[in-house]
């Protein structure tokens, strides 16, 4: 038979979590995002005074965990946790069957604060003081495994490690898993929490760190002509993902679908990416899913640059935290006040006046690009009607959408 085509098998996003530098939950980013506030602080703490970049992006653990569980888990694992149990009750899936469940999720380093604070212990107080946590708190699986362990899932356990394009590769994957029938749910997304002296002096010798002390509100500028590095920062973004299908059975609430992913590599240098594009040029393609893909025919500079500037902060969660908050719905971020010279350059147009070209369905769209070279994509697409605007209060459509699902989640499903 010839000329027959396949659609990809759907899948639909029915949870989001997240814990950042901009709050403790998924509405607290959304907030954050939306107005433009910022999560860099100064590092004050006398660990860091020698530092000749001392600003970091980190989030509040406060009565997140338990003290006694909290113990036993690297930072990065904790991250991780909060947010995937957010996601998990965000979807409401209750029991199932954990041989149709899998995790991926993504860390560019894992236990590194485990690891530092643990080697002190051997050279001050000797071997018999190291923990006997310590290896499992060090692992790069750690928090992928804490996830596992935590919601039962029996259909494999993965973490994707390729630095900021980890938390995107995890999408990718997850994609994969759902799509070949290994799983009908996949809890995905990355985690990351290295803000220690040794990574930042690292960065610091390698002059990749802002060192913008007197204004860290705005330090954080990929695409301003007067950037001076990026900032080290800390937190855990996750999605609940599942077939269509299997949403419909349970009559779940859906956020968007994840139209597509791709991977790829550009074999060029360990931290500069080819000057050609060419490989991250092969990766939207493939995130493309065969061209279902819309496009915004005029995107907003200032609200890219935001979207980039919360993102990228977060290592192994580069590329993953945007389409949690959005919940591949689309919005229109507020500028925060350093896309003055993209506006300037591109002469875009500002504030309320973008809008999307074409049918009022959003998408979202975004790459992590690691160090190593490695480049990772997703593209999520918003149930119908599903749009993602500021309504002047801080509170998006978003959560009117919510409601409207649950009184039809058919339809949802199927837009």
């Amino acid at each position: 038979m010839t000329g027959l085509v396949t659609r990809p098998r759907a899948v639909a996003i029915t949870g989001l979590g997240a814990i950042t530098p901009l709050g403790r939950d998924v509405d607290a980013l959304e907030e954050g995002l939306l107005s433009g506030r910022s999560g860099v602080r100064l590092l004050d703490e006398p660990e860091f005074a020698e530092l000749p970049a001392r600003l970091a992006a980190t989030v509040d653990l406060t009565d997140r965990l338990d003290r006694v569980e909290a113990r036993k888990l690297d930072r990065v694992q904790q991250v991780a946790l909060v947010a995937a149990r957010e996601a998990w009750a965000d979807a409401a899936i209750g029991e199932m069957d954990g041989d149709r469940l899998a995790v991926v999720l993504g860390s560019g380093i894992g236990g590194a604060l485990t690891l530092l604070s643990q080697e002190k212990v051997l050279r001050e107080k000797g071997p018999r003081a190291v923990s006997p946590h310590l290896v499992p708190m060090l692992m790069p699986n750690g928090p992928a495994a804490t996830v596992g362990l935590e919601i039962g899932a029996r259909a494999g356990v993965h973490c994707p490690v390729s630095a900021c394009a980890s938390g995107a590769e995890a999408l990718a994957v997850a994609l994969d898993l759902l799509r070949s029938g290994r799983a009908d749910v996949v809890v995905a997304g990355g985690a990351e929490a290295c803000v220690h002296p040794l990574p930042l002096a690292g960065f610091a010798q390698m002059r990749a760190l802002s060192t913008r002390h007197d204004e860290p509100e705005a330090a954080s500028r990929p695409y301003d002509k007067g950037r001076d590095g990026f900032v080290l920062g800390e937190g855990a973004g996750v999605l609940v993902l599942e077939t269509v299908e299997h949403a419909r059975a349970r009559g779940a609430r859906v956020h968007g679908h994840l139209a597509g992913a791709g991977l790829a590599s550009d074999a060029h240098h360990v931290t500069a990416p080819d000057p050609s594009g060419t490989g991250e040029a092969g990766v939207d393609p493939r995130a493309a899913g065969g061209g279902v893909l819309l496009g915004l025919e005029h995107q907003d500079p200032g609200a890219l640059a935001e979207d980039e500037a919360v993102a990228a902060l977060v290592v192994g969660a580069a590329g993953l935290l945007g389409r949690v908050v959005l919940g591949g719905q689309g919005a229109h971020l507020r500028e925060p006040g350093h896309g003055q010279r993209v506006h300037a350059r591109l002469g875009a147009a500002r504030d309320d006046d973008v809008r999307p070209a074409g049918p009022q369905q959003l998408q979202g769209d975004g790459e992590g690009l690691g160090t190593g070279g490695a480049g990772a994509d997703g593209a999520v697409h918003s149930p119908a009607g599903a749009e993602l605007q500021p309504d002047g209060g801080g509170r998006s459509v978003r959560h009117e959408h919510r409601d409207q699902v649950r009184a039809d989640p058919a339809r949802a499903l199927l837009a």
